[in-house]
């Protein structure tokens, strides 16, 4: 279980740390082109979910966290023997979890900043918790997948 709160951790600091040091040099709105017509740091505050999905909701979004949170720790962690993997996969979600609930609570937003542009299509900018989540859900969704009968929590303590 210490590996799954580590990498939480670890991938709250990081993010943490990240938007507050773009924070510090940046304005919203400024844009730093780090790959020509590929990627750029873009500083922009988001108040919905991952598309701008709700919008402007974000007491709704900071419940909807503390509710998830709540699921996988008593649902899914608390009392259970996670292998490697599931500590992986719970800690990138928890993390991601963590540092866009911070924002939301303290700014009332979210902070994205990874720019992308594909042939054309600019990708909606992203952050570093964003990443975690999705990683995460990779991951459980292979583990799933691959039908594990020692997977997602069916170890107790």
């Amino acid at each position: 279980m210490k590996k799954l709160f580590g990498i939480a951790f670890a991938t709250t600091l990081l993010d943490q740390l990240i938007k507050n040091g773009l924070l510090f040099f940046m304005s919203y709105g400024e844009s730093i082109n780090v790959i020509n017509g590929f990627f750029n740091i873009t500083l922009i505050g988001n108040t919905g979910a991952a598309f701008s999905i709700l919008s402007s909701n974000t007491l709704l979004l900071i419940i909807i966290s503390l509710v998830v949170l709540n699921v996988l720790y008593f649902c899914f962690i608390k009392g259970k023997k996670l292998n490697d993997f599931e500590q992986l996969s719970f800690g990138l979600l928890i993390g991601g979890i963590l540092g866009n609930l911070i924002d939301r609570v303290l700014r009332m937003q979210v902070i994205d900043y990874l720019d992308f542009n594909f042939f054309g299509f600019n990708f909606p900018v992203f952050n570093l918790a964003d990443i975690a989540i999705v990683i995460s859900m990779i991951l459980i969704a292979i583990q799933v997948i691959k039908g594990d009968k020692n997977g997602v929590s069916s170890k107790s303590k």
